[in-house]
C-alpha cells in the first residue's frame, strides 16, 4: 500500500515534532520523504525494522512517480526535445547555420554557440569533449531547432521592449541582466571591453556615437546580440547604462523566454 504524507506521519513517524531530523515537524519531514525521496534514516527515532518495512512501499511509489515533486527543468527539456524530434539534422545548416561533420561514425551538426561549438545529434547535444551541456542550455537550443526560423540577420536592432508581449520580461531584463552589468563595470569600461573580447565579442563602438562601448556577440550563427554601454558620469549625475539589442529577426529563431535565457547567459559570461 502506498504511503501518503498523512499515512507516513500518522502511522510511522513518532509525531514528536522534535526537529532532530532538521525539519520543524514530523509532517514537514514526511512531505520531504514522500515528494523528494528523503531517506527515512534521517529520523533518528525510527528503528531499523520500521525503516526496512516501509522502504519497499516507498520505493514502489517512487518508481511510479506517485506524489513526487515534479522536476520542472526536466519537464521543460522533455517537451523541448519533443518539439525538435522530427527534424532532419542534415536540413539544419541551410536553415540555422553550422555544418555537418562526422563524429564517432555519425553525422552530426556542429553549431557555433557563443565562443564555442556544440554538436547536435538525434541522441542529444554535447560539448566537444562529449559531455552534455546544462539542461537549460539544452532546452534553449532545442527551442531554437524547433522554432522554424531561417532568416539571416537584417541588421535592424531592437531593444526587448520593442517586441510584442515583453512587458514583464523588460522588468526581468533590467533586474537580472542590466543591473548586474552596471554594478560590475560602472567606472571600469576597460574591464568590460577586455572580458567581452575574451568571450568572442567584436568591438562595434564606432557604430554607436555617444556610447563608451558596443560589442557584437554571435550567440548562434543567425542570432546576434549587441551590448551597448554608457559609463557613469557622477559629476553630471548620470549612472551607467547598459542595453542589449537584438536583430528584428530573432523572434523567428527564439521565443521570448529563450531571449531572456541568452541575455542572462551573456551576463553570466561577462561577469
Amino acid at each position: 500500500m502506498a504511503l501518503s504524507v498523512i499515512d507516513l506521519c500518522r502511522d510511522v513517524l513518532p509525531q514528536t515534532n522534535c526537529g532532530d531530523c532538521g525539519y520543524r515537524s514530523c509532517m514537514a519531514f514526511a512531505g520531504m520523504v514522500v515528494s523528494e525521496k528523503l531517506s527515512l534514516e534521517n529520523c533518528p527515532h525510527l528503528d531499523a525494522e520500521t525503516i526496512r518495512r516501509c522502504s519497499p512501499e516507498l520505493e514502489a511509489q517512487y518508481s511510479q512517480g506517485k506524489w513526487l515533486k515534479r522536476d520542472m527543468a526536466e519537464d521543460a527539456l522533455f517537451w523541448a526535445r519533443q518539439g525538435s524530434a522530427a527534424i532532419d539534422i542534415e536540413d539544419l545548416p541551410e536553415r540555422i547555420g553550422g555544418k555537418i561533420v562526422e563524429r564517432a561514425g555519425q553525422k552530426v551538426l556542429e553549431l557555433p554557440y557563443f565562443n564555442d561549438v556544440v554538436y547536435i545529434s538525434p541522441q542529444g547535444i554535447t560539448k566537444n569533449d562529449g559531455s552534455e551541456i546544462t539542461r537549460n542550455e539544452q532546452v534553449f537550443l532545442h527551442i531554437h531547432l524547433a522554432r522554424g526560423g531561417s532568416a539571416e540577420p537584417s541588421g535592424n536592432w531592437k531593444s526587448l521592449k520593442e517586441f510584442p508581449n515583453t512587458v514583464s520580461k523588460v522588468v526581468s531584463m533590467k533586474s537580472h541582466v542590466e543591473a548586474p552589468l552596471k554594478e560590475k563595470f560602472s567606472g571600469n569600461p576597460a574591464a568590460l571591453a577586455k572580458r567581452a573580447r575574451e568571450i568572442g565579442g567584436i568591438d562595434r563602438t564606432g557604430d554607436y556615437g555617444t556610447a563608451d562601448l558596443a560589442f557584437l556577440f554571435q550567440v548562434l550563427p543567425r542570432v546576434p546580440v549587441m551590448l551597448v554601454f554608457w559609463d557613469a558620469e557622477p559629476e553630471d549625475g548620470f549612472e551607467a547604462e547598459v542595453r542589449l539589442l537584438f536583430d528584428q529577426t530573432i523572434t523567428g529563431h527564439l521565443d521570448i523566454e529563450s531571449i531572456m535565457f541568452l541575455s542572462e547567459r551573456l551576463k553570466d559570461l561577462l561577469c
